[in-house]
């Protein structure tokens, strides 16, 4: 069985969708440290102007565990601001009036810890897409260890004999001879973000943003585009 293992993050691009779609299995790694300054909780969209990054603001994350980490309770309209500005850079995307109803319901919703909301926006962006590998948070399997180590004690608890990885993970932190000394063979991710349409033509293809601009620009074709910009090699 294929295991991908990755943070949870907040409206993540489409590398993240394919790395899930290509695995038997995936799981969340939301009891890690949270990442100052980093992707779990902010995003980029495209806008008039060029990329807009919406950040979900936090507090109190300092060593914090992704699962535990708190929305700033005194910055309440963030989730306004990410309704309104989606709003504004599409909503004269092919595809806006079809998920406006979803993102109104989420961001209307009070959410007090930023996992839940990420869970549940990759749960609902999942099942859009039709990908249907199973999802387990790494929270709940109670493995400990560092880098490789708890990759291969992750994989070993929920039965993975082989690992997906990206290529700067594999150059970057990966021990893939202690993978293979653990009986797990290594599978690595070639991805190359697929353009599709998408508005404000006069900045060309933007690559590499949040999954809502497949979704709002493509609708019912963003699955089979976001299939064609990665394959799995062993």
């Amino acid at each position: 069985m294929l295991v991908a293992i990755h943070q949870l993050h907040y409206l993540p691009w489409l590398r993240y969708y394919h790395k899930i779609a290509a695995a038997d299995l995936f799981v969340l790694l939301d009891d890690v440290q949270f990442e100052k300054n980093g992707w779990q909780n902010r995003n980029k969209i495209k806008g008039a102007q060029g990329p807009v990054c919406l950040t979900v603001p936090v507090q109190d994350a300092h060593e914090q565990p992704i699962a535990s980490v708190p929305i700033a309770a005194n910055q309440a309209r963030w989730a306004e601001k990410h309704l309104r500005s989606l709003a504004m850079h599409y909503g004269k995307a092919p595809h806006f009036q079809a998920y406006r109803g979803y993102f109104e319901e989420v961001y209307t919703h009070r959410w007090e810890l930023l996992a839940p909301l990420s869970r549940e926006i990759l749960r609902h962006t999942l099942e859009v897409l039709a990908i249907r590998t199973p999802v387990v948070r790494s929270s709940e399997l109670g493995v400990e260890g560092k880098a490789t180590e708890r990759l291969i004690g992750l994989c070993q608890a929920v039965g993975g004999d082989a690992y997906l990885t990206g290529a700067y993970a594999l150059d970057a932190y990966l021990d893939a001879d202690a993978m293979g000394a653990a009986g797990i063979r290594l599978a690595i991710q070639e991805w190359h973000c697929p353009e599709y349409r998408q508005l404000y033509p006069g900045q060309g293809f933007v690559p590499d943003l949040s999954v809502v601009d497949l979704l709002l620009n493509e609708g019912p074709d963003a699955s089979p585009i976001l299939m064609r910009g990665g394959s799995v090699r062993w």
